[in-house]
Formats: C-alpha cells, sequence, structure tokens
C-alpha cells in the first residue's frame, strides 16, 4: 500500500479528524488518527497489518515468536499484526499505572517479541511497554506502528518500523499557535489526563 491509500483507509473510515487534541502525550495538535475506528473492519485492519508486514525485512519477520501490544491502542493492531505474521498476540495493561502482562499471559524466557503499537507520538509509552516486555523474560527484536507522528523523534533500541509516518505538527498546551487556542480541545484517545 502507499502512503495515499493507506490515508484514503482512515478517510473512508472517518478516521481522520481535524480540530484540536490532546494527545495522550499531555502535548496539542490539529490532526489526529483515531486508529480504533480504521480497525473497526476486520478487513481493513487484516489488510494494514499484512501492509505493514510485507514492509518489515525477512529476518525479522521470521524471527518474531510473539506480539505484545499495549493496553488500550495497542490491542486490535497488535491482534492483526499477530494474525498477518502467524503467531501469538498478547498485550499489556496498567491497573497501578505501569504496563505489567495479566490474565495468565506470559512470556518464554528470550521469547523474541514485535512490540506494536497503534500510534506513536513521543515513543515513551513504547519504551515503557518495552520495558515491561524485557521484565517478563522477552526479548523486543523490533517495534512497530500503524501511525508514526512523532516527526521523526521516536527513538527506540530497536528496528521500528511505522506504516505510516505522519509529521503532524504538535504543540505544548502553553505554546499553541492562536488558530489551535481558539478552538476548544477535545481528547480522543484513551488515558485519561488534565486537559
Amino acid at each position: 500500500m502507499t502512503d495515499e491509500e493507506i490515508l484514503a483507509e482512515f478517510r473512508a473510515a472517518d478516521a481522520l479528524l481535524e480540530g484540536h487534541f490532546i494527545l495522550s502525550s499531555g502535548l496539542r495538535s490539529p490532526r489526529y488518527l483515531q486508529c480504533a475506528r480504521v480497525l473497526m473492519d476486520p478487513m481493513r485492519g487484516a489488510r494494514l497489518a499484512s501492509s505493514l508486514v510485507a514492509r518489515m525485512p525477512r529476518d525479522i519477520r521470521s524471527s518474531i515468536e510473539i506480539v505484545v501490544s499495549p493496553a488500550m491502542g495497542g490491542v486490535i493492531a497488535g491482534h492483526e499484526m499477530g494474525r498477518a505474521l502467524g503467531v501469538e498476540a498478547i498485550f499489556l495493561e496498567r491497573p497501578e499505572g505501569v504496563f505489567e502482562l495479566r490474565r495468565g499471559f506470559r512470556l518464554k524466557p528470550g521469547q523474541k517479541v514485535l512490540m506494536m503499537e497503534d500510534v506513536v507520538t513521543t515513543g515513551l509509552s513504547s519504551r515503557e511497554a518495552m520495558k515491561a516486555i524485557a521484565a517478563a523474560g522477552g526479548e523486543v527484536i523490533a517495534a512497530a506502528a500503524l501511525v508514526d507522528r512523532s516527526n521523526g523523534q521516536a527513538q527506540f533500541d530497536v528496528p521500528f518500523f511505522p506504516l505510516i509516518a505522519l509529521d503532524v505538527p504538535s504543540y505544548a498546551p502553553d505554546a499553541l499557535p492562536p488558530e489551535l487556542a481558539a478552538i476548544p480541545a477535545t481528547k480522543p484517545g484513551s488515558r485519561k489526563e488534565a486537559a
């Protein structure tokens, strides 16, 4: 899939939003990709995951033994990546604010993991997820996301494969451009934080 075909999938799902959005990082943005909407169609989710898998080098694809994703946003994306790779997919949760495996999920010592996100903005949640995977005995050999909106700022110690990279500006709440400040802010993501 080309970048335009990928964006067409988001537009078809009414998942490419414009306005004033509070991101999970606390930053503000005039555009938001609602991955939950694009993934609500299983066939669309399968197409996107298959396209992402096709972009990964063969040696990495063949080494992945399991996909682990952070809840909430990464659960469906991770499941679709597991399906596309032909491996199991599990997820991390934050019942006490720190990622951990629950629901009887386990990793074998040294198990090769793809950490899958829906959207990467700063990379903080991804790094926290990778730390939890390592603590559970897994070895993260690659990270992936449907959307990289970090503007090249997210850095990981493993190869990172986004399906699409979008250079969308983001701003600190106290440094908004006037046109964005004039629009009421909304928080479309899954994590509650002060506005």
